[in-house]
């Protein structure tokens, strides 16, 4: 009848007071921490082009080491450069469906962390401006991490917790707040990644703004009610 209270009826507590086995609400929890980043990372280094191999590799050895002398200056320490990506390749054109070679490529990258995130636009300038010709992927991250995704984890289960109260609440059972199960899912840290770009000689007074990076945790819980 229209009107009538809807009454939920469940079997009560067994004989050591526990819930009758099935009696489960599963539910998922999320949490996000919004943290200022702390450290970068960039890869930068110097592509060359020659006919002769020997001579394009002596050439960007060159330049690659001018870039490296470059970044010192500046005061980044030796150990947070790392070179990535080394490679030598055949370089060949099209002509009317021939293939006729053109030289040899060299690609000489490195991974450049840096702790003053105030730096960054200028080590990219004077990267750039002392050989390099390929700046691509600055990441920002925190050192720690550990402790946002903490803070996003008792986020997730108080989020769990409130969802199986509200369930509890609507179909009229008494929740036990204690959940018997509680599981990490997918987690994840979102950092700021630029678009991948090559810089040429000239550009001065680089931009890059660190934003903020979004720590997420996910759990799944269950909850047992009377």
């Amino acid at each position: 009848m229209k009107g009538d209270k809807i009454v939920f009826n469940y079997p009560p507590p067994n004989r050591n007071g526990h819930p009758p086995k099935g009696h489960l609400i599963k539910v998922t929890g999320e949490g996000e921490i919004a943290a200022l980043p702390d450290t970068a990372s960039i890869n930068l280094g110097v592509i060359t082009e020659n006919k002769e191999l020997v001579a394009s590799q002596q050439q960007n050895s060159k330049e690659i080491s001018k870039v490296i002398q470059s970044l010192l200056l500046l005061g980044i320490p030796k150990n947070h450069l790392q070179t990535f990506d080394y490679r030598i390749e055949s370089v060949y054109d099209y002509v009317q469906g021939k293939q006729i070679f053109r030289g040899y490529k060299i690609t000489n990258l490195l991974k450049v962390k840096i702790e003053d995130l105030s730096m960054i636009g200028k080590i990219v300038d004077t990267a750039v401006h002392n050989g390099a010709n390929y700046v691509s992927n600055v990441q920002f991250t925190l050192k720690d991490k550990e402790s946002f995704y903490q803070q996003a984890l008792i986020l997730a289960i108080n989020n769990a917790t409130e969802k199986a109260k509200t369930i509890a609440k609507t179909i009229n059972v008494t929740l036990i707040p204690t959940p018997i199960l509680v599981q990490e899912a997918d987690t994840a840290i979102k950092p700021f990644y630029s678009h991948h770009e090559t810089f040429v000689k000239g550009v001065t007074s680089t931009q890059i703004e660190p934003g903020e990076l979004l720590i997420k945790a996910n759990i799944a819980a269950e909850f047992q009610y009377f």
